[in-house]
């Protein structure tokens, strides 16, 4: 499996763009993460800090910084003396994760309903416009940044922007099962469907409507874990 192919392999040797100027530990930390939950850095690959900083031309600080931060998330393992890797998915942790996100989403999408006004929602009609569109193209990494993006819309439009990165700092895990989930048949357009009616009981005032159809999409992907799991037990 391919997987397992990844699971022991160095990190690819391309070269990487190098860091605009700022942080560059915040910045490396955006960039591995992202090819973590991406799944470009697989579950149980080998990390080396020395190469990593070759990659992105910098020093081995900003690296090690980075990696601390990712091991704070769950989504690195250091083994003193020994080595660093990505994490398997923590199943148990991604159930803690929704839990909490679920709580803040039926808190949110309750407040937009409540307000009863339309204007609110004008950003994520038109991001799940944008969805529709890649989904016909079949772009599923644009797909999943839109998805992303709808979420983080409803965040704002509730006054609550910020929480948006308190959830997602501890939503690695089961950022990597959802990437794992998109590809099953049906699954985009469950999530599409979901986002529409989720946006229309918004805009009627539907509080109730909108939180069960939240429940609905946020549980999605969690009750097909052990189809995953199957399909890729190395990750785990």
């Amino acid at each position: 499996m391919v997987e397992n192919l990844l699971k022991d392999a160095p990190i690819a040797k391309k070269r990487l763009p190098k860091l605009k100027r700022g942080s560059a530990s915040t910045q490396l930390h955006d960039s591995l993460r992202k090819r973590i939950i991406d799944l470009e850095l697989a579950p149980g690959q080998y990390l080396s800090r020395a190469e990593i900083a070759e990659e992105y031309g910098v020093s081995q600080t900003p690296v090690r910084d980075a990696l601390l931060k990712l091991e704070e998330e769950g989504l690195v393992d250091t083994f003193p003396q020994s080595k660093t890797e990505v994490s398997r998915i923590d199943v148990e942790q991604a159930l803690e994760t929704q839990f909490l996100r679920l709580s803040v989403e039926l808190e949110v999408t309750r407040r937009l309903a409540n307000a009863k006004d339309p204007a609110l929602t004008v950003k994520a009609h038109s991001i799940l416009a944008q969805q529709n569109a890649v989904s016909a193209a079949n772009d599923l990494d644009t797909f999943g940044k839109l998805d992303r993006d709808f979420h983080y819309a409803l965040y704002e439009a509730a006054g609550v922007a910020q929480l948006y990165g308190v959830v997602e700092a501890r939503s690695g895990h089961i950022d990597r099962l959802r990437k794992l989930n998109l590809p099953d048949p049906g699954k985009s357009a469950s999530i599409l469907d979901c986002h529409a009616r989720i946006l229309a009981a918004i805009d009627k005032g539907e509080a109730d409507t909108a939180c069960e159809v939240v429940r609905e999409h946020l549980m999605g992907t969690l009750a097909t874990v052990d189809a995953i799991r199957e399909r890729h037990p190395s990750f785990f």
